[in-house]
């Protein structure tokens, strides 16, 4: 694989990538014709898309091109498992200059391949085009196998809010590598390779969650769209919420409150969801909240109170209202 994409050409390139590639059951068929076939037994398809544009969502030096491809993948059938599907399948759309080495972007396919694994799923076709930014575009397809999805607007006053996953660990990794250090590693991994709960997905569908979303945009960002839809207030207690002891540990070297990064922080999509008040969670949920009748707009509070901080992403806000990801 020496050489640039550009010396290789289109058409070598996709040889090249769907080559690395790997199948699962549901794939009928795969690369090489003028589309893919997925089954779909529900007979209803989830699905969802996402854009990483180099310097916006990833920098090369900090992240390999596998990290790359394990977090395109990541943050897409995250998506899908949020709404109580189980991932299928993903497509790929790549723009890259000319001049990238061959074995970038066949490190970032292995990593795409790889986190597909994870989830059940597999990378079933796509398109490159010669670009000056790398881009990464993510179409991810998931089935429902005979359930409802679990969408935001379901919460209702009395239901306990839970989570599953990390929390507020990408952004601190995030915080390590923009003050030039590589470690606490785990925090750095975080950052660069998230490892969303696929399966917990699915399970609060089957356990009754009455809404799901993962966090992609920090906490209460991505509560704030449950409470929009829901018509609801919803009121984290911060005692409940974990902060490992190395993540305190970062936050008072850098000199940030490490509950920011848990309620603010995005990217390392975790599963939060409401619950009836009845219903027996598995110990891998941690209760954090409650939902409430709304008081006035619908809101994320915090201990009670609205939650003022800056944070949360939003790929049109200002630079310091958000969490740069890198």
């Amino acid at each position: 694989m020496k050489g640039t994409v550009g010396e290789l050409g289109e058409f070598g390139l996709i040889r090249e990538l769907t080559s690395r590639l790997t199948t699962t059951p549901a794939v009928r068929l795969g690369p090489g014709d003028d589309a893919a076939v997925v089954a779909a037994p529900d007979r209803r398809v989830v699905a969802s898309t996402d854009i990483l544009l180099e310097g916006r969502h990833f920098r090369r030096d900090w992240s390999t091109a596998y990290d790359v491809g394990r977090k395109a993948a990541a943050q897409n059938l995250a998506d899908i498992a949020a709404m109580g599907a189980v991932p299928t399948a993903l497509l790929l759309g790549l723009v890259v200059p000319a001049d990238l080495p061959v074995t970038w972007a066949a490190e970032l396919m292995d990593g795409l391949r790889d986190e597909c694994q994870v989830a059940g799923a597999a990378v079933v076709g796509g398109d490159v085009v010669g670009g000056d930014t790398i881009t990464v575009a993510i179409t991810a397809l998931g089935d429902l196998r005979n359930h409802e999805p679990v969408t935001r607007s379901g919460a209702r006053p009395g239901d306990v809010v839970a989570v599953t996953g990390w929390l507020g660990w990408s952004a601190a990794g995030y915080a390590v590598l923009s003050r030039g250090f590589r470690s606490p590693r785990a925090f750095v991994e975080a950052h660069r390779r998230p490892e969303p709960p696929y399966h917990a997905g699915p399970a609060a569908a089957g356990l009754g969650a009455t809404a799901m979303t993962d966090v992609s945009d920090g906490l209460v960002a991505d509560l704030g769209h449950i409470a929009e839809a829901s018509k609801c207030r919803i009121d984290l207690r911060s005692g409940l919420i974990d902060i490992p002891s190395q993540m305190s540990d970062i936050g008072q070297a850098v000199g940030v409150d490490p509950l920011q990064w848990v309620l603010t922080g995005g990217e390392d999509h975790a599963i939060v969801a409401t619950f009836p008040p009845d219903v027996k969670l598995p110990a891998r949920w941690k209760v954090i909240g409650e939902v409430l009748n709304p008081s006035a707009l619908p809101q994320v509070t915090v201990d009670g109170a609205p939650w003022t901080s800056k944070g949360g992403w939003d790929h049109f806000g200002s630079i310091e209202d958000t969490h740069p990801r890198g």
